[in-house]
Order: C-alpha cells, then sequence, then structure tokens
C-alpha cells in the first residue's frame, strides 16, 4: 500500500534515538523528508546525517521546556523542505517513582517538559497545518494514558492529560483539515526501557516479567512502534482523528 508519504515533510521532537528516530526512519523510508530535534547537539546531527543528511532529514538541538522550540521547528522545515505536513511530538519519559515519592521539582519540571511543552507543540504545529492544506499530529504517550504502570507516578499522573488534550485539539482542528492522534507504546526495548529495567537491580528478571504479562509474550522493536507511527501520520489514515492506538502488544485490556 502507498501511504502517500512521498515528498511530505514531518517534524519530530526527541527524534535522537527511541520511537521518534524508529519513526523517523519508516518516514525516510516511504518517501518523506523529517526535521529532527533532540537536546543533545552531536546525537541530532548524527541522526540526521544516518537517514539520509540534508536531502532527507536535518537536525536541530532543541528542548521543549523552551517556549521558542516550537516555532523554530516549524520555520525550519518550511525554510529548508519548503512545507510543512505533520509532526510526532515526542519527548523523554520523566523520572520513575511512585507519585507520593517524586519531588515536588520532579512533578515541576516534568510539567513544563512532558506536559506543558508537548502542549505548545502541538498548538502549534496544529495551528499552523490548520493554514496549509491541514496534516497529521502524533503524540508518543504511553499506556499509562488509559491505566497507572506501576512505578511510573509522574507519566500516570501527566499521561491521562495530554491524551484528553489531544483529543480537544483533534475537535478544535479537524473541521480545518488537522487531524491528531495518540499513540500508546507499551514495552518497546528503547533505551528507556532498558533504564527501567536495569533499575530494578535484576534486569534480566525484570525482561522475562515483563515479557510474560504480554499476550505476544515480547517486548516490542522500535520499527514496530515506527511503522505504525509513520501510518497515522500520512495521507492513508486520513480519517482517523481523535483516538489513543495503543502499540503495546495486547496488553491493554480495555476494549
Amino acid at each position: 500500500m502507498d501511504l502517500g508519504l512521498t515528498d511530505r515533510v514531518y517534524v519530530l521532537t526527541g527524534a535522537s534515538r527511541g520511537l521518534g528516530y524508529a519513526t523517523a526512519e519508516c518516514l525516510v523510508a516511504d518517501g518523506a523528508r523529517v526535521v529532527l530535534s533532540a537536546r543533545d547537539a552531536d546525537a541530532v546531527a548524527a541522526a540526521a546525517q544516518r537517514l539520509g543528511g540534508p536531502e532527507r532529514a536535518i537536525g536541530l538541538t532543541a528542548d521543549l521546556a523552551d517556549a521558542q522550540t516550537p516555532q523554530r521547528l516549524v520555520a525550519a522545515a518550511r525554510e529548508h523542505f519548503g512545507r510543512l505536513d505533520g509532526a510526532l511530538v515526542s519527548v523523554g519519559g520523566p523520572p520513575p517513582g511512585s507519585a507520593a515519592s517524586v519531588t515536588d521539582e520532579q512533578w515541576r519540571h516534568s510539567f513544563e517538559t512532558v506536559f506543558l511543552g508537548t502542549v505548545r507543540m502541538v498548538r502549534t504545529v496544529a495551528e499552523n497545518l490548520a493554514g496549509d492544506a491541514g496534516g497529521a499530529v502524533g503524540l508518543v504517550l504511553s499506556t499509562s494514558a488509559r491505566g497507572p504502570v506501576p512505578g511510573l507516578g509522574i507519566s500516570n499522573g501527566l499521561r491521562p492529560g495530554l491524551a484528553g488534550m489531544a483529543k480537544d485539539v483533534a475537535d478544535e482542528y479537524g473541521p480545518r483539515g488537522v487531524r491528531v492522534v495518540g499513540l500508546l507504546p507499551g514495552r518497546i526495548m528503547t533505551d528507556r526501557n532498558v533504564e527501567l529495567f536495569a533499575a530494578t537491580g535484576d534486569p534480566e528478571r525484570a525482561r522475562a516479567e515483563a515479557e510474560a504479562a504480554i499476550p505476544l509474550r515480547r517486548i516490542g522493536a522500535p520499527a514496530e512502534f515506527g511503522r505504525v507511527a509513520a501510518f497515522v501520520l500520512s495521507p492513508a489514515a486520513s480519517y482517523l482523528s481523535g483516538v489513543t492506538v495503543p502499540v503495546d502488544g495486547g496488553v491493554l485490556r480495555s476494549l
């Protein structure tokens, strides 16, 4: 199936590695062009080079906590590639710990980056797409948007709010041709999950226990998420909006 991605342009945040980078790989493989952002200058430059360099990908050093970041990324897409068709908004996971054990400062910092930074990015991209021919915005959330994940109290608090925000933006900008979709990754073998397994003190046991709780009995690969995200952002998903899509091997029990 042709996803219709040829020469379309997408901004991806937090995309020097992990789920953002995996999505960028899938988009570029199908003919799209991408603007990557991350806080590590060397990492994002290397990621853009691996994807084909300036003809296919550029990298910008940026932090979603900076209020100027969304407009900088939108401008970079237009200046370098001449258009903008959508975005995948991803931000590093907040620190682990129960909701009662993490500090006020950890809550405050996570709100500024994970929550408010995402809100700013989504509304900026949606407004710019609405002024053009429409497009799509995907949010990398977590299965914690539907059910709490033990040991991830901040995520359990912030992700459901972002899912509600995404639905609100989808309602507001839908009449102007903009689609908004939340993506709910479960256990995907990214650096984040490697760190979470390591934090238990027995990563092999932690991985085995996690796999036993997944109906497919295995941890997902980043590319498996990337293919779903690329489809969601593509014109092939043109009637998909205002929903959250689990990519979790069947873990969520809600229908």
